[in-house]
C-alpha cells in the first residue's frame, strides 16, 4: 500500500492539482487536512474518475479532514473517543479535525491538530488536550495495523524548524507540545518519517509570507505514526518537496509512506 498525508489548504481551490498528483504518484490512500468545506461541497468527481472513494468531514469553511482510498473505505468515524471540543464562549463544539476509516486491512486516521495560536490563548490548552486524548484513543487501535497521519502543528525537534524564535510558531516548539507529540510512541506507535528521513531541515511546511519557501524557512509538522503491525511493513518514506512549487501550491507538501503487503 502506498499511503500519503497532505494538508491541501482548501480542496476546492486545489482539486486539479491534487488529482494530478494522485495520478502521478499512484498513492492508494490519501489523508487530507484543511479541506475547508462541508462533505456535500467536496469535489468528488475528479477522485471518482481516478478510482477513489472519499469520506469527508467538514462543518464550515474552516478545518475539515478527508480520506480518499482506492483499496476500500469502510467503518468511517468522524471523531475519536474523547476528542475535545473548543469554544471561547458557551458550549465547546467538537470540530472537524479527525476522520478514521478502514482502508484494506489498515485503520487510517487523518488528523488536523489545533494550531494553538498563542501561549496565553485557550486554543493552546485545546491543542494539548487534543493530543492527549488522541494518544489515549490510539491505544485501542494499536492492536492491528493502524496509521495516524496529518498536520500535527508541532515541530518535535529543534532541527524541525528554521528558527525556534519564529513568533508565528511559538505553540509548536514548547516542551509541553513536544512531549504530547512524542507521547504517541507510548501508545504503541512509531513515527515513520524519522526512520527514513532523519536529517534536519527536511521540512513539510513553508508559510506563504516573507518568501519562506525560497529562503528555506520551513517547519516539519506533517507526520505519519504507525502501529507496530503497520510499522513492520514500512519500506520507505518520501517528502514531495516539489509540490510546494508553482502556482496554486498548498503551503504544505505530501508525506508518502510505502508499506509492503501483509504476509
Amino acid at each position: 500500500m502506498r499511503f500519503a498525508t497532505w494538508n491541501v489548504n482548501s480542496i476546492r481551490a486545489r482539486v486539479d492539482r491534487v488529482a494530478a498528483w494522485l495520478e502521478r504518484s499512484q498513492v492508494d490512500v490519501l489523508a487530507m487536512q484543511e479541506i475547508k468545506c462541508k462533505p456535500e461541497q467536496f469535489p468528488q468527481a475528479p477522485f471518482a474518475a481516478l478510482g477513489y472513494e472519499v469520506a469527508a468531514h467538514g462543518l464550515d469553511q474552516w478545518n475539515g479532514v478527508a480520506i480518499a482510498s482506492r483499496i476500500g473505505l469502510d467503518a468511517v468515524e468522524l471523531e475519536f473517543a474523547g476528542q475535545p471540543g473548543f469554544s471561547k464562549a458557551g458550549d465547546p463544539r467538537v470540530e472537524a479535525r479527525a476522520i478514521g476509516a478502514l482502508c484494506g486491512d489498515t485503520r487510517v486516521w487523518s488528523v488536523y491538530v489545533p494550531n494553538g495560536r498563542a501561549l496565553a490563548d485557550p486554543h493552546y490548552a485545546y491543542k494539548l488536550s487534543f493530543l492527549d486524548q488522541l494518544r489515549a484513543a490510539a491505544i485501542d487501535w494499536a492492536s492491528g495495523p493502524a496509521l495516524i497521519a496529518g498536520d500535527f502543528n508541532v515541530a518535535p525537534l529543534t532541527t524541525d524548524i528554521w528558527s525556534e524564535t519564529d513568533s508565528s510558531a511559538e505553540t509548536h516548539v514548547t516542551p509541553e507540545a513536544r512531549e504530547a507529540f512524542h507521547a504517541l510512541a507510548s501508545a504503541g506507535y512509531e513515527e515513520l518519517s524519522r526512520r527514513y528521513l532523519p536529517q534536519p531541515n527536511t521540512y513539510t511546511f513553508w508559510d506563504y509570507q516573507q518568501l519562506r519557501f525560497p529562503r528555506g524557512e520551513g517547519m516539519r509538522i506533517d507526520f505519519v505514526y504507525a502501529s507496530a503491525l503497520a510499522a513492520a511493513r514500512a519500506t520507505g518514506v518520501t517528502i514531495d518537496r516539489e509540490e510546494r512549487k508553482g502556482q496554486g501550491a498548498s503551503d504544505h507538501v505530501p508525506v508518502i509512506v510505502d508499506l509492503a503487503d501483509p504476509k
